[in-house]
């Protein structure tokens, strides 16, 4: 099963701002986890402390794989992170930054082959294998980040806001890839700022300001709040 992910009181200060402040929630594996909130709400700052690439001030973040308590070493190389502006480098084609993905990853050739023909193929970008990355549009740029990404098959896929930016049909391929690639050997953690879609996620995470309002799956959270949509919650306290 994908990696599973519990934080407790987790805090983080960036400058003089508190970005989070004793979030506690659970990431639980195996499914397709939704961080949302408005800009500023902290989820850059969560995901950045989930894959390890800053240290909280305070609490601490769990992780287990296949059922078992993970050292922060062991996960590190089971994640896949995309950040909201993928680095990717404008003359190299498709296909020589998967290869480029490869060495960094250490694959083997007897897998790297059938595994890249799989993702040119799932993202509809087999005809591009040879285009470099500086001419791509918004959304194919989006979907070789996600390759490369992909590429190890990682148990835990972090995802920092992956549909900014691109045109609606690329908004929901995106969304029909991390679909088609997650399941029971994938926990996927994906933050969004569009309320919409929250909805396509099996738990909603809300966070407002740092702060952890409410988790649990979409249709829970929108009877318990009593709103027919997540932009709602936020105007509620908003209002507080």
């Amino acid at each position: 099963m994908g990696a599973q992910v519990s934080v407790q009181n987790l805090s983080k200060k960036m400058g003089h701002v508190q970005a989070l402040q004793n979030v506690t929630t659970l990431f639980e594996g195996g499914r397709v986890h939704g961080i949302i909130g408005p800009n500023g709400a902290g989820k850059t700052t969560l995901l950045r402390l989930l894959a390890g690439l800053l240290h909280p001030d305070g609490g601490s973040i769990t992780y287990l794989l296949n059922g078992k308590p993970s050292p922060r070493a062991q996960i590190k190389a089971a994640t896949g992170y995309f950040p909201q502006e993928p680095s990717l480098y404008p003359d190299l084609s498709c296909m020589e930054h998967l290869e480029f993905f490869r060495d960094l990853y250490g694959l083997p050739e007897a897998d790297f082959r059938p595994r890249a023909q799989e993702l040119l193929a799932a993202t509809g970008m087999s005809p591009f294998a040879r285009r470099p990355a500086g001419k791509l549009s918004g959304g194919m740029y989006k979907k070789l980040g996600l390759m490369c990404v992909l590429l190890n098959r990682p148990s835990l896929l972090l995802l920092d806001e992956p549909t900014v930016g691109v045109d609606p049909v690329s908004r929901q391929e995106l969304w029909d890839l991390v679909y088609g690639f997650a399941g029971q050997n994938m926990t996927v953690i994906v933050s969004t700022s569009y309320m919409d879609e929250a909805q396509r996620c099996a738990k909603v995470h809300v966070l407002d300001a740092g702060k952890l309002l409410d988790a649990g799956t979409p249709k829970a959270l929108m009877d318990k709040w009593h709103v027919n949509n997540f932009a709602d919650i936020f105007l509620q306290e908003s209002r507080k």
